[in-house]
């Protein structure tokens, strides 16, 4: 396809999607149905811990938050080199090995696309693909420009999204390094080794941490 024909695309699918749902799940569902996608994901980044991710729903959208608990993955990948990653999930990678070992389990048989939004010289994040049939009627160059499209609408709405449900992290992150006198950075891989351990969201360990006031709670 040419950027007319994958624009168009994009716009027509855009349409039918349903305008009372926030933007970046419309976004997200649009490129999932544009490139025949069985999941897909969208990860906006405002800088280093403080990202906003959408997924659609299914049997891939473990997936997403399983690389945000890790920090590791395709999308962390291809957030921090500025590349479109290509992953089969059924393959180990020694990249990242804890995260192709668990993944195998949840999708096997698919391949992960993660590609940067680009806006200008800036990355403002990831569109995630899981495909399991071979592509067809689009290339690499067609979904690095329906990412690049994407993220220049995620910018021009920027206020539109919504960063506060970060908050609890940072206050969790911040109250641990209070407690145990460590650094942020070594606090916030406390809470994520505390998520992998439970297979909890991120938002969940740090809300546990703020109601119970610590990370180690009673029942551990």
């Amino acid at each position: 396809m040419d950027p007319p024909e994958v624009l168009s695309l994009l716009a027509r699918s855009f349409a039918d999607t349903d305008s009372d749902r926030p933007l970046p799940v419309r976004l997200c569902e649009t490129c999932v149905d544009t490139f025949h996608a069985q999941g897909g994901a969208l990860t906006v980044s405002a800088g280093p811990g403080d990202q906003i991710a959408v997924s659609t729903r299914g049997a891939f959208e473990k997936l997403e938050p399983l690389q945000e608990v890790l920090g590791e993955g395709p999308v962390p990948r291809a957030l921090a080199v500025d590349r479109l990653v290509v992953m089969r999930v059924e393959a180990m990678v020694d990249e990242y090995p804890v995260f192709s070992h668990l993944a195998g389990a949840i999708g096997d048989g698919v391949t992960l696309y993660a590609v940067p939004m680009r806006v200008g010289p800036h990355v403002i994040g990831v569109l995630s693909l899981y495909v399991t049939d071979t592509p067809s009627g689009w290339d690499l160059g067609d979904l690095q420009f329906a990412a690049d499209v994407v993220g220049a609408d995620l910018l021009s709405n920027f206020e539109l999204l919504d960063w506060s449900t970060n908050a609890p992290f940072h206050q969790a992150t911040g109250m641990v390094a209070m407690q145990l006198r460590i650094r942020p950075d070594d606090a916030s891989a406390l809470i994520r080794a505390r998520a992998f351990a439970r297979s909890a969201r991120l938002l969940s360990v740090a809300q546990d941490v703020l109601q119970r006031r610590g990370l180690v709670s009673d029942d551990d």
